[in-house]
Formats: C-alpha cells, structure tokens, sequence
C-alpha cells in the first residue's frame, strides 16, 4: 500500500514501538508490573511504547493533538486533528505471555477518523486504511467475508471481568447468539477483533464499555474493508459511548438486531 505521508508516519511509529514490545516480551516473566484496577494491568513495556510513538508523532506532527491510554490528553494547535494511542492493546495478553496483543494508532480529523494501524507485532501483521483507500494487511488487501449466513458465521466479543457492570448484557447476547451461530470468540484484545473482522476472519464483533483508544483504528479498518461499524445505541457516537457492533454487510442486520434485542 502506498499511503500518505500521515499513514507512513504511523507505521513507522508503530514498528518501532513494536520491536520494543516483542524485546520486552521475550522477557515478560521479568516485568515488573503495577495494578491501575480490577484486572486492568500497565506494565513498563506499555508505558515505554506509548513513549516512542507520541514521540514519533508528535515530532512529525507537533500541532496534532493526542489522547493515550497511558497520559494526559494534550489539545493541539490545531484544534481539528488528533492522534488516538493505545500503546498495548491486550495487556493482559502480553504479561501472561500469550502472543496476541497489537498496537493501535489512529488520527481523527473534524471528529471523523480518516486513519489507522493496528499492529500484531508478534506476528509481524500490520493492519492499516485510510478514509478512500481502502484497507490492507501489509501488502495484501482486505475485504470482509462474504459469509451470508448467520450459522456458519463465527464472531468476537469481550468478556466482563472484574465485576464490570456490563456482564449482565453480554450474558444476555450470547445466550441468544450462541445457537445461531457457529461460533464466539474472546481473544482479549479489541483492536485485533475488529482488524479480524476487515481480514474476514470474523464475521462481526461487539463489545460495549471500551475507551476511543481500542477501538478508532478498528473502525476505519472495518470500513475501508466494506464492513459496517454501527454504535450499539443507534444514536450514540461510538468514541464516546464505546460500544459498537460490526460486520460484513450480509449478516449485519441480523446480529445487530440480536445485539440491539
């Protein structure tokens, strides 16, 4: 893919925060590690990798604003443009030593996302689009699936842990999913579901109570992929509310009806 001079920098960014991340989790028994809440760890691995990519970024970009998982929100001088971070998108992943994890990096404009990369260092995948030139994964481009029945579609979600208020509700969707379907998936990490679901591994995911940083990238993805990406609440805005429902157009009306109940 030939992308902007935006897109190059975030790829940029993101590999070299990933080779950080695939040295530390080589050693990932030796991290040291803090709690922030009920099994929501940060380690110094990701506070190191959001280090280099708002360094990357913001030195290529300094009057862009940014929002990180793992620091303050800074307003730009340019009001309209802002980088979205999640350094380590499966944390928990990473420090139980599982290779499934990826860096997430987006850039809104006007409140729109017009870019993003999410990056699966571990396997070396790197899924990026950009709002108009579709989406790819490396060098190969990506269409959702073409699966058209619910049955034979498999799809993600996350799993509330830690007493999070929104177990009743997932509860609730797969056990109406589960028969229809052949199949859910929980692998931890937001941003590789729906970066899945553009590479039409998934035919849809949802989850509900996520922050803008999982999921921004995922969306453009999606969608330059052909998918759909709807918020859950039909009028909510999916940044904000952060919960969201996605698909191939063929089964989307279908699961978000189940979703929406």
């Amino acid at each position: 893919m030939v992308g902007s001079a935006n897109l190059n920098i975030m790829v940029k960014a993101a590999r070299k925060a990933g080779r950080s991340l695939v040295k530390d989790f080589r050693e990932v028994e030796n991290l040291q590690a803090s709690t922030k809440g009920p099994g929501d760890f940060v380690s110094k691995a990701d506070i190191a990798a959001e280090e280099i990519i708002r360094k990357e970024l913001m030195e290529a970009r300094p009057t862009y604003g940014w929002c990180g998982e793992e620091s303050d929100d800074v307003a730009g001088e340019d009001p309209t443009r802002r980088w979205i971070v999640d350094p380590l998108d499966g944390t928990t992943n990473f420090l139980h030593g599982m290779p499934h994890w990826a860096i997430s990096i987006a850039l809104e404009h006007k409140g729109n996302v017009v870019a993003g990369v999410v990056y699966d260092a571990a396997k070396d995948e790197m899924f990026m689009a950009e709002k108009g030139q579709g989406a790819w994964l490396n060098d190969t481009r990506l269409r959702v699936s073409a699966r058209h029945k619910m049955i034979e579609s498999v799809f993600a979600t996350g799993l509330p842990f830690g007493g999070r208020r929104e177990l009743p509700d997932t509860l609730k969707d797969l056990g109406q999913l589960l028969p229809v379907t052949a199949g859910v998936r929980r692998w931890g990490a937001a941003a590789l579901d729906m970066a899945y679901v553009a590479a039409g591994r998934y035919e849809g995911y949802w989850e509900r109570g996520l922050n803008a940083w999982d999921i921004a990238a995922g969306i453009i993805i999606v969608r330059e992929a052909g998918g759909f990406v709807e918020p859950i609440a039909p009028d909510d805005n999916i940044l904000e509310s952060g919960s969201l429902i996605c698909a191939n157009g063929a089964v989307f009306d279908g699961f978000a009806k189940i979703i929406r109940g």
